[in-house]
C-alpha cells in the first residue's frame, strides 16, 4: 500500500486482549508460491554500500499522530524489471509499503502508550524491512540498537538506508526523543541462513532450546512476512534463534489469509501454537474494507 491509501488505516481498528474467534478473508499476491531461483547469499549491508538513486523521494505518511517519511523507488530503477510485487526468488516485494507495516507501527505506538512496550534501551530487529517504518519508529522510541533485514541486499541499498536516513535526520530536527547513538545496522539475505551474519542468536550448540541471558533481540518486529506457507518454517526458526529469553517478545502483522499462496497470521500462529515455545496474543484487528482482514499477533516465552 501506498502513502496514497494511508490514510484509511484509521477506518476501523479493535485491540484484543484475548484471542477472538473469527473466521476468514482474502488477501491477493500475484506470485507462485515456490522459488524460481536459489536465493542471494546472506551478507551485511554497510551503510557505506547504499546506492544514490535520483529518483528517490521521501513522502510523509501519518500513523495515528505519528509522522513517519516512506521513501519511494520503482523495482524498474533497482531491479531493471517492470512493477511487480513479488518475484520469487529475486525480488520479495520489499519496495513496496505494504499495509501491515503502517498496522504495525500503531500497534507499538498505542503499546507504549498503554505502557505495555518499552523501546528504551532495547536491541531490535526487523525481519523482511522493506522501508523499515516499525525499526524506524523503534528508533524514534530510544531503542540502543535497531537491525534491518531484508532478502534483497538492493532494497536495503535503495530504499532502506535512504529512508532510515531520511527519517533519522528529520527526527533530530523536529528534536524527537531519537537516540543519537542507536547502532544502525542492515543484514540481507534468507530467511534459512541469514542467522549466519545477524550478531545477536542463540549459540548454535543449544539443541534448539532456549537460552537465557544476553543472546538475541529483545523485540523482533515483522509486517507481512507471513505470505507463503512455504516460507514459515524457515522464518519461525529463525524467530527462535534470534528471540532473547525469557522477556523477548516478537510482533507479527500480517493479513490473516493470503490468496494464492497459503500463508496468513493464522497459519503462523497455528505453527508457534504446535511448538509450543511462545505465547501468541492478538493484539489488534483491522478491518477498512480495503483488502482482506489483517492482525497483529505479540509472541512471548511460555
Amino acid at each position: 500500500m501506498d502513502s496514497d491509501s494511508a490514510s484509511s488505516l484509521s477506518s476501523t481498528y479493535s485491540f484484543f486482549h484475548e484471542k477472538p474467534q473469527g473466521d476468514l478473508g482474502l488477501g491477493f499476491l500475484r506470485a507462485p508460491e515456490k522459488p524460481i531461483s536459489r536465493p542471494p547469499s546472506s551478507q551485511e549491508v554497510i551503510y557505506s554500500q547504499a546506492s544514490p538513486n535520483a529518483n528517490f523521494k521521501a513522502e510523509p505518511v501519518n500513523v495515528d499522530g505519528c509522522t513517519l517519511l516512506k521513501g519511494r523507488v520503482s523495482t524498474k530503477d533497482v531491479f531493471g524489471m517492470s512493477d511487480s510485487d513479488l518475484v520469487p526468488g529475486k525480488y520479495e516485494g520489499g519496495l513496496k509499503l505494504w499495509e501491515g507495516s503502517l498496522d504495525l507501527v500503531k500497534t507499538l505506538n498505542k503499546e507504549i502508550k498503554e505502557k505495555k512496550l518499552s523501546f528504551a534501551g532495547k536491541r531490535v530487529l526487523e525481519l523482511g524491512c522493506g522501508h523499515g517504518l516499525p525499526g524506524i519508529f523503534a528508533i524514534s522510541q530510544g531503542a540502543a540498537a535497531v537491525h534491518f533485514q531484508d532478502f534483497n541486499a538492493e532494497v536495503l541499498q535503495h530504499l532502506t538506508i535512504p529512508n532510515v536516513k531520511a527519517n533519522t535526520q528529520q527526527m533530530a530536527i523536529s528534536s524527537e526523543k531519537c537516540n543519537s547513538e542507536t547502532e544502525l545496522r542492515y543484514f540481507a539475505g534468507d530467511w534459512s541462513d541469514v542467522h549466519c551474519v545477524l550478531p545477536h542468536v542463540l549459540p548454535e550448540d543449544n539443541g534448539g532450546q532456549t537460552v537465557e541471558g544476553t543472546f538475541g533481540y529483545d523485540i523482533i518486529l515483522m509486517a507481512e512476512t507471513v505470505y507463503s506457507i512455504s516460507s514459515l518454517p524457515s522464518l519461525y526458526k529463525l524467530v527462535k534463534k534470534c528471540t532473547s529469553s525469557p522477556h523477548g517478545v516478537v510482533y507479527v502483522s500480517a493479513k490473516k489469509h493470503y490468496f494464492g499462496v497459503g500463508g496468513g497470521s493464522r497459519q503462523f500462529v497455528s505453527m508457534v501454537e504446535k511448538d509450543g515455545v511462545f505465547g501468541a496474543v492478538l493484539v489488534a484487528e483491522v478491518a477498512d474494507g480495503s483488502s482482506n482482514v489483517r492482525e497483529v499477533w505479540k509472541l512471548h516465552f511460555k
